[in-house]
C-alpha cells in the first residue's frame, strides 16, 4: 500500500501478515492534534556554516535515499532511477546514469560496487562507472539499503527475509527468514558490515548479528521490548541505521530504548528509555539520539548518563543527528539543517536546504555534511 508523502518523515505502521502489507495507519495522527511543530526562533549564530554544493537528484516520493561516500566522492539516487556520482568538495559530477527499474533504496557500497533495492523487490548492482552488472528478484520490496562486506551483498526485503549475494555475480549465498510482530513500522531498518559480520535492525526492536560468508547467526539483543495492552502500544522497531563506534554498536528503538552494545558479542554496555524512529550518532564522547517528540539528547558514550536534552525544536520531525567538531547537526520537516552544540546542546547555527524534509541519514564527505531531501536535493554544508 502506498504510503503519503507527508508522513514518510513522521513514520506509519503497517499491519503485516506472512508477506502481504495490509494495511497502512498513522499512529501518531491522535498524538499530532495540539502538537504543533516549534517555531523557529532567530539564532544570532555563534558558528558559520555555508551550502558548499547542491545537486538535485529526483525525488525520494515514498522511499529512503541515503547517499554513500566513497573515497572524495558521493554517490546519491532518486526514486525514479536516477543515480549520480559527484565530487564531495565541489558537487561537479563525475557521471549520471539511470537504472532500468525505479529504486526504493539505497546506496549500498564497499567502494568497489553500487546496490541498490528497485521496483517490486529488484536488486540491481553497478560498477563504480556506473555500468549494470546484475540483478537479483527478492521475495518482496525492498526498503533498507543494501550492504556490501567480504565479497558478500546482504539485502533485507520489507518480509524481513535477508538474503546473502555474491557480489560479482548476484548468486544467492544464503537466506535467514526473520519473523516480524503483527504490527511493525514501515520503514528502513539499516545494516552495518563490521568485520566478517553484519548487524541487522529488526521489527521487534531487535538487533541481530550474522556472519557474512554464511548467514549464520553470532548474537542477538533487544533494544527495545514490547509493553502495553494493545498492538500498537507494542510496537517496538529499531529507527535508523545502527552505528559503529570503536567495537561498540549503538542504536535506538521507537517505543523502546537507546544503547550501546559490543559489537562481537551483543553484550550491553548501557540503555536508557527513548522512543526514537530514526538512528544514533556517536562520537568519541557522545551518543546523540531524537525522541519521537522532537527533543535532542546526549549520553555519554561509555555510561549511558544523560550529558544534554534540547527540547526547542519539538515536533519538527527531525532526521537523523550527526556528529562533526564542535556541532551535532539534525535536519527537519522544512529542510532546515539545525546546528548544535556537541557540549550543552545550544543552538550554534541553521541552514536552508530546499525547503522539504530531510529524511536520509546525513553523512560526513571530507570538511562538508552531505543532506538529501525528500524533494530530491542533495546538499553539501560546510562547517568552518
Amino acid at each position: 500500500m502506498r504510503i503519503t508523502q507527508k508522513l514518510v518523515g513522521a513514520g506509519v505502521l503497517a499491519l503485516v501478515a506472512g508477506c502481504s502489507t495490509l494495511n497502512s495507519i498513522n499512529p501518531f495522527a491522535s498524538k499530532a492534534k495540539g502538537n504543533q511543530p516549534a517555531p523557529l526562533v532567530e539564532l544570532k549564530g555563534s558558528m558559520a556554516v555555508r551550502t558548499a554544493w547542491k545537486l538535485d537528484i529526483g525525488k525520494a516520493q515514498d522511499f529512503v535515499f541515503t547517499p554513500a561516500i566513497v573515497g572524495n566522492t558521493v554517490i546519491a539516487a532518486s526514486a525514479d532511477g536516477a543515480i549520480a556520482r559527484v565530487e564531495s568538495a565541489t558537487g561537479r559530477q563525475l557521471w549520471r546514469v539511470k537504472s532500468e527499474t525505479p529504486l526504493t533504496a539505497g546506496v549500498g557500497s564497499d567502494g568497489n560496487m553500487l546496490v541498490f533495492g528497485g521496483h517490486k523487490g529488484t536488486v540491481l548492482a553497478f560498477d563504480m562507472d556506473g555500468k549494470a552488472m546484475w540483478k537479483y528478484q527478492a521475495s518482496s520490496e525492498v526498503l533498507s539499503s543494501p550492504v556490501v562486506g567480504q565479497g558478500v551483498v546482504v539485502v533485507r526485503s520489507i518480509d524481513n527475509r535477508i538474503v546473502g549475494l555474491d557480489a560479482r555475480s548476484g548468486e544467492q549465498k544464503w537466506t535467514v527468514q526473520r519473523t516480524s510482530p503483527p504490527l511493525t513500522l514501515r520503514n528502513a531498518p539499516g545494516m552495518i558490515v563490521v568485520d566478517k559480520d553484519v548487524i541487522i535492525a529488526q521489527p521487534g526492536g531487535k538487533l541481530i548479528s550474522l556472519v557474512l560468508a554464511t548467514g549464520a547467526p553470532r548474537w542477538e539483543v533487544a533494544v527495545g521490548e514490547a509493553r502495553g495492552a494493545t498492538e500498537l502500544e507494542r510496537v517496538t522497531d529499531i529507527g535508523g541505521t545502527p552505528v559503529l563506534f570503536e567495537g561498540q554498536v549503538c542504536a535506538a528503538a521507537y517505543q523502546g530504548r537507546v544503547g550501546c552494545f559490543d559489537a562481537a558479542t551483543g553484550q550491553a554496555r548501557w540503555n536508557k528509555e527513548l522512543s526514537s524512529e530514526v538512528g544514533v550518532s556517536v562520537d568519541q564522547r557522545f551518543v546523540f539520539a531524537v525522541d519521537d517528540k522532537g527533543a535532542v539528547s546526549a549520553f555519554d558514550r561509555e555510561s549511558g548518563a544523560s550529558v544534554w536534552k534540547n527540547d526547542k525544536l519539538g515536533y519538527r520531525r527531525l532526521s537523523t543527528p550527526i556528529s562533526y567538531g564542535r556541532a551535532v547537526a539534525v535536519g527537519d520537516y522544512q529542510g532546515y539543517i539545525h546546528f548544535l552544540s556537541r557540549e550543552d546542546g545550544s543552538f550554534l547555527a541553521r541552514a536552508a536546504t530546499d525547503g522539504s524534509p530531510v529524511i536520509s541519514v546525513p553523512q560526513v564527505a571530507g570538511s562538508n555534511l552531505i543532506f538529501q531531501t525528500q524533494s530530491g536535493t542533495v546538499t553539501a554544508i560546510a562547517v568552518e
